[in-house]
């Protein structure tokens, strides 16, 4: 079973290395303490990457592993084997990121959310920003965005039978 899904390990590692580099950028940029107030709509761009690898690793399991013709079918079971994989790591990606990355990002997004009124006590937006909810949507997010780029990567990638 593991030599079927070496090529899924190895993106969910590259996806995983890019998530945390990611993190080291958004930082870098300010986006977690000077200007906060953008990560919410800049951090949407983190959506780029995360396509390009999905579409890379199910391109790689076509070529390498089906010898250059896959089916929907598979491809698509691919892709959910690599977003199940991307999944249980997450919480490990948070871990990194929130304590070890960009510890100060949790308290400068609260203070910064309770000035801004989106939430009425640091209480309330502590409830939300902390990183057991992040690793718990970490999870979530990388199965069900995972499963959604491959069922369209595999509209594109899919042999088309003759």
């Amino acid at each position: 079973m593991l030599n079927n899904h070496t090529i899924e390990f190895k993106w969910a590692m590259v996806f995983s290395v890019m998530t945390l580099l990611w993190m080291v950028l958004e930082k870098l940029s300010g986006l977690h303490s000077t200007y906060i107030d953008y990560h919410l709509y800049l951090t949407n761009l983190y959506a780029i990457p995360a396509i390009w690898i999905f579409v890379l690793a199910l391109k790689n399991k076509k070529m390498s592993f089906y010898d250059g013709i896959i089916t929907y079918r598979q491809g698509l079971i691919s892709g959910i084997i690599l977003s199940a994989i991307i999944a249980l790591i997450s919480p490990l990606t948070q871990w990194l990121t929130s304590y070890v990355i960009t510890p100060e990002y949790f308290p400068n997004v609260i203070k910064r959310s309770v000035e801004l009124g989106y939430y009425k006590t640091t209480a309330e937006a502590e409830a939300y920003f902390n990183y057991q909810k992040y690793a718990i949507q970490g999870i979530f997010g990388a199965l069900v965005m995972g499963i959604i780029t491959s069922l369209v990567t595999m509209l594109f990638l899919r042999s088309k039978s003759k």
